[in-house]
C-alpha cells in the first residue's frame, strides 16, 4: 500500500474572485481569495473526496505562497513537494462572473514561481510513494517545466504507476494571445499540437473538453481529433461535453460521441464555469483510482463538475465525499445548488478546517464584568486581556486543543495578537447582558462589520433565551440570532451560539433541549453550542439528542463556567465528559477573577498575573482531561 494515492504537478496560484456578479471585471469592488491553478485545485478536490493527495509545484517566499501551503495543509494535501522559491512571486489570477456565458480572467504569471519548476525538484522517492501522477498541459509549454513533468512521468511509468493528463488548454499561457485574453479556450496551433502529441504515449488517462481534444488532435472535428490522439496512445480518453456530460473511450473511437461510455448528467444552473473542469477531474480521479467502472466514475465527475458550476470559486465549491454521496442519493431539488439549504449545510459542515476534538478555552471576552471592577479603565482592561492571552499561549505551548474567547471592544490588541497562533479564537458579538439580544455597535445594524473579521474567528452570540418567554421576546431574539447566523455564513465564519435559559426562567431536564430544537426549527445550525453545566444525565441525554438528530456534523458543545468554583466545575466536568459531543470547556472568571481584581488596583505585577492565570488554566485543563479519560475508561466493557 503506497502512502499517497495521487500526485498532481504544475500550476499553483492564488485566485482573486470578484465578489460582485453580473458586472465587468473592471468594475469589481472586492475580491475573495481562494486556492487556484488546475493541479492545486485537483489536489484539494481529491483530498476532499478521501484520496491521499499531494502536489508538486513552486510558490513564492511571501504571504501568498504561505497561504497556498497552509490552505493545502488544511485541505489535507501533502505539501512535501511544494517548493518555496526565494526569487519569484506566487502566481495570481483575477477572475469574474460577468454572466452565464462570460467569465473574464487575467493571469499574473510573469516569471512566476511555479514556472520555475525544474527536474531537480522531482524526487524519485516522492514520485514512487503515489499510485498515480497527474500532469496538466500548461507545464508542457516551457522547456524547463516540461522537463520536470517528463521526469516525473517517466519515473511513474518505470515504476508501474498510473499516469493521467488534463489537457487544460489556455492559449494565452502558451503565448498565443495577450494578457486580456485569459477567457479564450481555443486558438489552433500546430506547435502546441505537436508538443502535446509528443507526450501522449506517456499516459493511461487523457481528459479534455472537445476544444482541448481539438488542439491535442490537430483538428476541429472532434471525432477526427480523438482518432488522431488515439493513434498516439492507448490511454482511456475522456471527452467533456458541457451540459451533455462526458464520455469515455477505452478502445477505438466510434463514429458518434454518444456511443462512448457515459454517466448521467446533472441539469443545473450555469453560474460559474471557472474551475468546473478541475472539479470534474477530482471526481474522475476518485472513481478511476478506486477501480469503479466508467459509468460510475463519470457520475462522480459530472456531479463534482456540477457543484463547481453552481458555486462561487473553484476549490471552495468542490464537495466532500459525504456531500457527494448525499447528492447522488437525494438528487437535485433546485438547479441553483448554492441555494439548496440542505445541501449547502452539508457542504459547509463537512468541509470545515481544523481538528477541534478537544476544546480547552480561556474565556476573557467579558466586558461588563471587567468594567465593574474597582480601578478598571479601558486601557487597563485592554492590557490585562493581553496578559490573559499570554497565559493562554503559555499553557497551550503550541499544542492543539487550546483556544480563547476575546472581544474587540476592550480586547482588540489581544484579539489581533492571537491571530495565526494555532489557537481556536471565539469573538463575541452580543452587547453584554442584553435581553432581548442586541449586538455591539461596531458590528453595524446590518452586521456588515463581520466582513472585517479574520476567517479564523468564530462568531459567538450569547442569548438569554427561555421556552417560556413571551412571544414578542422570543420572536425578536430568534430574528436576531437568525440574521447573525446568516451573516456569519455569508462571511465564511463559523458560528457559536451560547444559550443560558437559567438566567431567564426555571429549568428542567428538557429546557436546554427545547431551546436547541427551536433554533434548528428556524434553520439556525451553529457550528458550536456553548451551554451552561447541566446537572443530570437526563438533561445531557436530551440535549445531545436534540443536536445530533438535527445536525450530524456539528462541531460539538463547550461547557461554560458561570464563575463557578473549581470544585463545582470539576463536578460538572465529570458529568459532561461522559458525552462525546461535549468537546471541552470555555471558562473565564474562575481563571482570571482574582488576578483581575488585584491588577486593576495595582496590587499584582503583570508577570505575576500571567503566572497566576496560567496556573489556574493549566489546572482546569488537567481537570477536564482527567474527567474525559475517566469517562472513556468507564465506558470500556
Amino acid at each position: 500500500m503506497k502512502p499517497l494515492d495521487v500526485i498532481t504537478i504544475g500550476r499553483s496560484s492564488v485566485d482573486l474572485y470578484g465578489a460582485q456578479i453580473g458586472g465587468r471585471l473592471e468594475d469589481m469592488g472586492s475580491f475573495s481569495k481562494y486556492l487556484g491553478g488546475s493541479p492545486t485545485n485537483m489536489a484539494a478536490g481529491t483530498a476532499r473526496l478521501g484520496l491521499k493527495s499531494a502536489l508538486i509545484t513552486r510558490v513564492g517566499d511571501e504571504h501568498m505562497g504561505r497561504f497556498i501551503r497552509e490552505e493545502l495543509a488544511r485541505e489535507g494535501v501533502d505539501t512535501s513537494g511544494v517548493i518555496t522559491d526565494p526569487d519569484r512571486l506566487t502566481a495570481l489570477v483575477l477572475l469574474g462572473i460577468r454572466d452565464e456565458d462570460q467569465f473574464p480572467l487575467i493571469f499574473y504569471r510573469e516569471n512566476c514561481a511555479d514556472m520555475a519548476l525544474s527536474p531537480d525538484d522531482i524526487d524519485p522517492a516522492f514520485i514512487a510513494s503515489a499510485r498515480a501522477v497527474v500532469a496538466t498541459g500548461t507545464h508542457l509549454s516551457n522547456p524547463q517545466t516540461e522537463a520536470a513533468v517528463l521526469k516525473a512521468l517517466h519515473l511513474a511509468r518505470d515504476g508501474g504507476q498510473q499516469t493521467a493528463l488534463d489537457i487544460d488548454y489556455r492559449p494565452n499561457l502558451w503565448g498565443l494571445s495577450g494578457h486580456g485574453d485569459g477567457e479564450n479556450r481555443f486558438i489552433a496551433s500546430d506547435a502546441v499540437t505537436e508538443k502535446l502529441q509528443s507526450t501522449l504515449d506517456l499516459f493511461d488517462l487523457i481528459v479534455g473538453t472537445e476544444e482541448e481534444f481539438h488542439i491535442a488532435g490537430g483538428s476541429t472535428d472532434t471525432i477526427a481529433a480523438l482518432n488522431a490522439v488515439r493513434a498516439k496512445t492507448a490511454a482511456t480518453l475522456v471527452c467533456k461535453r458541457g451540459p451533455m456530460g462526458a464520455v469515455a473511450f477505452t478502445g477505438d473511437i466510434p463514429a458518434n460521441l454518444d456511443d462512448g461510455q457515459s454517466g448521467p448528467g446533472f441539469p443545473i444552473e450555469v453560474f460559474n464555469v471557472l474551475g468546473a473542469g478541475d472539479g470534474f477531474m477530482s471526481g474522475l480521479l476518485k472513481g478511476w483510482l478506486d477501480g469503479e467502472d466508467w459509468p460510475t466514475t463519470l457520475t462522480y465527475a459530472n456531479a463534482c463538475g456540477a457543484f463547481a458550476v453552481s458555486r462561487h470559486g473553484c476549490t471552495p465549491a468542490y464537495p466532500s465525499w459525504e456531500e457527494l454521496q448525499f447528492f447522488l442519493k437525494r438528487g437535485i431539488k433546485t438547479p441553483a445548488l448554492r441555494h439548496d439549504a440542505e445541501l449547502e449545510q452539508i457542504h459547509w459542515s463537512t468541509n470545515r478546517k481544523g481538528n477541534w476534538s478537544t476544546m480547552r478555552v480561556f474565556a476573557f471576552d467579558h466586558r461588563m464584568q471587567f468594567e465593574e471592577l474597582e480601578g478598571a479603565t479601558p486601557e487597563k482592561i485592554s492590557a490585562f486581556k493581553e496578559l490573559c492571552l499570554e497565559a493562554t499561549e503559555q499553557v497551550a505551548d503550541g499544542q492543539p486543543g487550546y483556544g480563547l474567547l476575546c472581544d474587540s471592544r476592550l480586547g482588540r490588541r489581544a484579539l489581533h495578537r492571537a491571530a495565526g497562533q494555532g489557537l481556536w479564537v471565539g469573538h463575541p458579538v452580543e452587547w453584554p447582558g442584553s435581553r432581548p439580544l442586541q449586538v455591539e455597535p461596531e458590528l453595524g445594524s446590518d452586521f456588515g462589520g463581520l466582513s472585517e473579521w479574520p476567517l479564523e474567528h468564530v462568531v459567538k452570540a450569547l442569548c438569554f433565551y427561555h421556552p417560556g418567554d413571551t412571544e414578542e421576546m422570543r420572536l425578536e431574539q430568534e430574528a436576531t440570532v437568525k440574521r447573525l447566523f446568516d451573516a456569519a455564513r455569508r462571511n465564511r465564519l463559523e458560528f457559536l451560539l451560547e444559550v443560558i435559559p437559567s438566567k431567564a426562567g426555571p429549568v428542567g431536564d428538557d429546557t436546554t433541549a427545547d431551546v436547541i430544537q427551536r433554533f434548528y426549527d428556524i434553520d439556525v445550525y451553529p457550528d458550536w453550542w456553548k451551554l451552561e453545566p447541566l446537572t443530570t444525565d437526563a438533561a445531557w441525554a436530551a440535549t445531545v439528542d436534540a443536536i445530533t438528530r438535527n445536525d450530524a456534523y456539528t462541531r460539538g458543545i463547550v461547557v461554560l463556567g458561570l464563575a463557578a468554583e473549581e470544585a463545582a466545575l470539576a463536578q460538572s466536568f465529570a458529568v459532561a465528559a461522559k458525552y462525546d459531543l461535549v468537546k471541552g470547556f470555555a471558562v473565564g472568571r474562575t481563571l482570571f477573577g482574582e488576578p483581575a481584581k488585584a491588577y486593576m488596583l495595582d496590587q499584582i505585577s503583570p508577570a505575576d498575573a500571567v503566572t497566576a492565570m496560567a496556573e489556574n488554566y493549566r489546572r482546569l485543563c488537567g481537570i477536564w482531561d482527567a474527567a474525559r479519560t475517566a469517562a472513556q475508561e468507564g465506558a470500556q466493557p
